[in-house]
């Protein structure tokens, strides 16, 4: 999996999806937040749960081997039609895009694609999610969501100790 975007978001779901057993791509262009993330999870994981992260300085070098690609960008229009455009031309034709979004449509996102039904947004702040105790994740999906992109989410999700819930957009 690749993450894309190392800031506290984008540190606890690569912690916590190296502890859970997924080879995990680490991106950020700022090589600062890279090192501090890169820091952080080398204090907390075991030396064999390290070997399954890379921290990679290039969008293109994380996405190429991934199946699901969750970008932690400000929720931001702008920003994410951006990540999502250059995910969508980098990325393996099969991989899914999970962005966070509490105000923005992953409908009208999902549609500046080539891979609508391989879009899912991820409803919470990050502020809240990256936290240790959080639990539950409500992931949004679209009319087109393909059923496989459905159980790629909840298999990560359930993976990490989360209990997804999957809810189509109002």
């Amino acid at each position: 999996m690749a993450i894309i975007g190392a800031g506290p978001l984008g540190r606890s779901l690569a912690l916590r999806a190296a502890r859970a057993g997924f080879s995990v791509l680490l991106e950020d262009v700022m090589p600062s937040s890279l090192h501090h993330a890169q820091e952080y999870i080398r204090q907390e994981l075991s030396a064999d749960a390290l070997a399954g992260v890379a921290f990679v300085s290039t969008i293109e070098e994380a996405v190429r081997p991934a199946d699901l690609i969750i970008d932690c960008v400000p929720d931001e229009l702008e920003s994410k039609l951006e990540i999502l455009w250059l995910l969508d031309r980098m990325a393996p034709p099969d991989a899914v895009f999970a962005t966070p979004t509490t105000r923005l449509s992953i409908s009208d996102l999902a549609s500046c694609t080539y891979r609508p039904g391989k879009c899912v947004a991820i409803v919470a702040e990050p502020s809240v999610l990256a936290q240790a105790d959080v639990s539950h994740v409500e992931i949004r999906i679209t009319p087109s969501t393909a059923p496989e992109t459905v159980a790629l989410v909840d298999h990560f999700w359930r993976s990490l100790g989360f209990s997804p819930t999957f809810e189509g957009e109002p």
